[in-house]
């Protein structure tokens, strides 16, 4: 079983953000000790991982509860779930395609900096060198 603290430290996400997600339904089974204290068991990490992932690429709370929701009423939900897996995953393929965009900007930008660093150079393109 683990703590807060111990699945903030071990999943790389804030305490503060687990116990809104916890406030909000997000861990259906996630038990309390006798001092009221939340301990997730390994099961519930799994619980915690795909919320992690939902939210991540941008799904709303609301939608991740239903998710949710599907998956606590059992298979005949399945169908269900698929569709917003591979929706989700859909948008991230979207999110993914945008940020390789970015890094070739930055790498191409970082590549030019390299350059007039090593060359001793003087940034030609910046707009601010032709007002002086």
């Amino acid at each position: 079983m683990y703590t807060i603290k111990e699945v903030s430290e071990k999943l790389n996400v804030s305490e503060h953000t687990l116990r809104f997600w916890a406030k909000s339904g997000f861990f259906p089974f996630v038990k309390r000790d006798k001092n009221n204290i939340r301990l997730f068991s390994d099961n519930d990490l799994e619980w915690v991982r795909i919320v992690i992932c939902l939210r991540s690429v941008g799904i709303d709370n609301k939608s991740v509860k239903k998710y949710i929701e599907l998956c606590i009423l059992g298979d005949k939900t399945i169908k269900e779930r698929y569709l917003i897996i591979k929706n989700t995953k859909d948008k991230a393929l979207k999110q993914l395609k945008e940020l390789q965009k970015q890094i070739e900007l930055l790498s191409y930008k970082e590549n030019f900096y390299e350059k007039l660093i090593n060359e001793n150079l003087k940034d030609t393109w910046n707009p601010m060198n032709s007002l002086k």
